[in-house]
């Protein structure tokens, strides 16, 4: 706010400067000492209204700096107006570019300013300013006191403009190192992480494959079953730490379109019955229901994001409302979106020992809605049920 302030502030006396410096030369052309009156000519009269006019432009000095640099410079090299503009036009470049460009706009603007303090310098004493701050006697002398007063008052305006912009560049440097440091120590913090998951984690994981293993192989038949899930369950679930693994690495948190996920083959729809199945086979009674117009075209994102929250939706079952069921209903077709819906009745009276989670699914799946642009609802409804619903855009290829 400060800024914008100092900065409109700034402009309106770049603009008003200008325009009292236009109408003091405006005034000097005109004026007849020995008769005190105002003679003005027409020449006089547009080059008064073409430096108002390369005032105003001074508004987008540092929009369009080049720009603004060229038509200020006009007035005074084809007109007998002053070069004020196009010294605040001149600053402006500096700020913002340091380049060949800059070198010969600036050699445009001392010729300008040449030109109007030449023209200054060769009215009559009561008018002049520049004729006050440099000999006119001989020739040799006007040019002389021209070049050295033209090239102090380029020299000031340009001299400020690189200043600041020098600055603003190492404020953009320090900036760009700082936010690089910042995503380095995050990067740290991420392989950090990734190195804990995997070495406890994995090692419980694959120790449990292992016991589900032998208890399949020395047990009976339907016990073996039911080690045969788990183990097939753990090493799903290696699988997917090794994915979160490589996520955690990479730094991208979700799936996009512009981003997909590293690593072995994302989970799509068409494995959303292979999700069902297995949590039937932990217990829990699911419906499900898809009805889906050209599943196969779906987005890679849209169908991982689709599985995730089927995926963690049902793990909230069972770990809140074990002895419940639930329905899991999908539809939706290209250029309408994707409708999701996972629905469970609220168990009677709540685990008698909380399963840990503190809710960061719920988090998750949020933000895999929001990644994709959709919109998310989750709670307890008035029928005593528990809903996960979504809406996710199902952009056509």
């Amino acid at each position: 706010m400060r800024r914008s302030v100092l900065g409109i502030l700034a402009t309106v006396a770049a603009v008003a400067l200008s325009v009292l410096s236009s109408l003091f030369v405006y005034a000097a052309d005109g004026y007849d000492v020995t008769t005190q009156t105002l003679h003005p000519t027409v020449l006089s009269s547009l080059s008064l209204l073409a430096a108002i006019g390369a005032a105003v432009m001074l508004c987008w000095r540092h929009r369009w700096p080049l720009l603004v640099t060229a038509i200020a410079v006009v007035p005074p090299l084809l007109m007998r107006a002053e070069a004020l503009a196009a010294l605040i036009a001149l600053s402006a470049l500096a700020l913002h570019r340091r380049d060949r460009v800059l070198g010969a706009a600036s050699a445009v603007v001392f010729l300008a300013t040449g030109v109007a303090i030449w023209r200054d310098a060769g009215r009559p004493v009561g008018n002049t300013i520049a004729g006050q701050l440099m000999g006119t006697d001989t020739l040799v002398a006007k040019v002389i006191g021209v070049v050295v007063l033209t090239a102090v008052v380029v020299a000031i305006p340009l001299t400020s403009g690189i200043m600041r912009g020098v600055r603003l560049d190492l404020a953009r440097r320090d900036r760009s190192e700082r936010e690089l440091r910042d995503e380095m120590t995050r990067q740290e913090e991420r392989s950090r992480i990734a190195h804990e998951m995997h070495d406890v984690l994995g090692h419980r994981l694959s120790l449990l494959s292992l016991q589900a293993g032998a208890l399949e192989v020395n047990s009976s038949p339907k016990t073996g079953e039911v080690a045969r899930t788990v183990r097939t369950t753990a090493r799903q679930s290696l699988e997917d730490l090794r994915q979160v693994i490589g996520v955690l690495r990479d730094g991208r948190e979700f799936a996009t379109p512009e981003s997909p996920a590293p690593g072995r083959p994302q989970p799509t729809l068409a494995d959303l019955p292979e999700l069902v199945a297995n949590t039937r086979r932990a217990g829990l009674p699911v419906n499900l229901t898809v009805l889906l117009d050209q599943a196969g075209t779906a987005p890679a994102p849209l169908g991982t994001a689709v599985y995730r929250i089927v995926q963690e939706s049902l793990t909230n079952v069972l770990r809140h409302a074990p002895g419940t069921g639930a329905d899991v209903t999908v539809r939706g077709a290209p250029g309408v979106g994707l409708t999701l819906e996972v629905v469970n009745p609220l168990p009677a009276m709540a685990p008698v020992e909380p399963s840990p989670g503190g809710g960061t699914g719920l988090t998750g799946i949020a933000e895999r809605v929001g990644v994709l642009g959709g919109n998310v609802s989750i709670g307890p409804t008035v029928e005593r049920l528990f809903a996960v619903r979504a809406w996710l855009p199902w952009v056509t290829q």
